[in-house]
């Protein structure tokens, strides 16, 4: 018998043996928070109790983790609200601070010292374009380095989640990890999560990230208060994604990007609400979105104030 094989029989028995620990300690009333997390129901069919439960296991996971206390929500949406996000390129000026802001506020990994192995994760991306090219994506500029912006002859384009109302990652799940809430915020169940990829495949925005190792979050720069479908610590070996801050707007506040931005070129409402600024951009404004012939309705808004 070759090596190769023998360790693969051997991971094999390793296997079974753990899944029938698992199931023994289980069916005899023997229950831990680790297997708890194991056969963890997907979200949409919790009890209000078992809700609860979660959220009281996850803290307490993650204070022993993170040795701080870290507090999960689970904020539902409000009724007649959809969100919507505007961007103007016209002030845009490439500053990148929407994205430090964002990484800070969701609790994305920062990256460890060996960068083969773990990559800072950012939800937006900012492309660097040449005006006199226009929108060219295949000429764009991710990863300029200026000491100063805006650069002379250049605009500047983030891209991040565009939450699509018909959002083709959703459709392609094979686990339903992965759902359209009804405050029209696409959103992620990290433990039903199996790492797939596929909903990666299927976005047409690349705004969807894998975590291939452990996510690295530094002692005393976390987010301690966190959304169960937002910005709470996610796992090794699944997808995340831009939830609009879901933490934040469904409490009233801006998402974390709109914030920060020194010129105001980030807006954000509710769609449905015919005084909102969102609204007013939409009906006044030269408004366009992203690959508007694929038919994913995006409620991501680009627009020229100027």
């Amino acid at each position: 018998m070759s090596e190769t094989l023998r360790r693969k029989k051997l991971k094999r028995r390793e296997f079974i043996k753990g899944a029938a620990g698992l199931l023994s300690m289980a069916a005899f009333g023997c229950r831990s928070d680790t297997i708890d997390s194991l056969l963890q129901k997907n979200l949409r069919l919790m009890t209000k109790p078992e809700l609860k439960e979660t959220l009281a296991r996850l803290e307490r996971q993650y204070r022993a983790k993170y040795d701080t206390n870290i507090k999960v929500y689970s904020t539902p949406p409000k009724e007649s609200t959809l969100f919507g996000y505007g961007l103007d390129l016209s002030k845009c000026i490439g500053c990148r601070r929407c994205v430090y802001a964002c990484v800070h506020e969701n609790n994305q990994s920062r990256g460890s010292g060996d960068r083969r192995h773990n990559m800072p994760i950012h939800w937006i991306r900012v492309l660097e374009m040449d005006k006199s090219r226009g929108i060219d994506f295949l000429e764009a500029n991710p990863y300029y380095d200026h000491n100063e912006v805006p650069r002379k002859g250049h605009f500047y384009m983030p891209i991040q989640c565009q939450q699509c109302e018909n959002p083709p990652c959703v459709k392609v799940c094979p686990v339903k990890a992965t759902w359209k809430e009804l405050d029209g915020i696409v959103v992620v169940d990290y433990n039903w999560c199996i790492g797939c990829r596929y909903c990666m495949i299927a976005c047409p925005y690349g705004a969807r990230h894998f975590n291939w190792t452990e996510p690295y979050l530094p002692h005393g720069q976390i987010n301690t208060n966190t959304h169960l479908l937002g910005n709470r610590p996610r796992y090794q070996g699944t997808v995340e994604k831009c939830t609009f801050c879901i933490q934040r707007v469904r409490l009233g506040r801006y998402p974390a990007c709109v914030e920060i931005c020194p010129v105001g070129a980030r807006k954000f409402g509710n769609i449905l609400d015919p005084a909102s600024e969102i609204r007013y951009l939409m009906e006044n404004k030269r408004v366009f979105v992203l690959k508007e012939e694929l038919n994913t309705a995006p409620k991501f808004y680009y627009f020229y104030g100027t």
